[in-house]
């Protein structure tokens, strides 16, 4: 997924681009690779998708997704990972605690890192292994 020709100042400054900001386009990156799963299962009706996708997208899914990525990731991206976990946002929502929002923040800072890097064999690949975990962990 590339929407266009990366920007020179995005490709020089991702690293010192806020891990928040990060995360901002990580969230957005990972819902469309969410809706895309579903829609790849052959869920359709966009009440049962919306419905589906908060199994994924919620601060408590998300931070279980990244626990079980971690095994996986290089020292360059564990260091994404801690900079958007440490970043302290403007607030939490009320029904998730601040552990697990900063680890899905983490997670989202690292999605980010990947998209706006052009690691997009890393992105696909580690999407496809996250979402698949998080399926196998729903039956299990």
């Amino acid at each position: 997924m590339n929407l266009g020709k990366t920007s020179p100042f995005l490709s020089k400054a991702t690293k010192e681009l806020s891990p928040l900001l990060l995360a901002y386009m990580g969230d957005a990156v990972y819902e469309v690779y969410v809706r895309y799963h579903l829609l790849a299962l052959g869920i359709v009706r966009p009440q049962l998708i919306q419905k589906e996708a908060v199994q994924y997208v919620a601060a408590t899914a998300q931070a279980r997704g990244l626990r079980l990525l971690e095994p996986m990731l290089t020292e360059k991206e564990l260091d994404v990972v801690r900079r958007g976990r440490n970043a302290k946002p403007g607030h939490t929502p009320k029904n998730t605690k601040v552990s697990e929002y900063r680890l899905s923040t983490g997670l989202e800072a690292l999605i980010g890192y990947w998209y706006l890097n052009e690691e997009k064999e890393r992105l696909d690949e580690m999407m496809h292994t996250l979402l698949q975990l998080m399926k196998e962990g729903e039956t299990s």
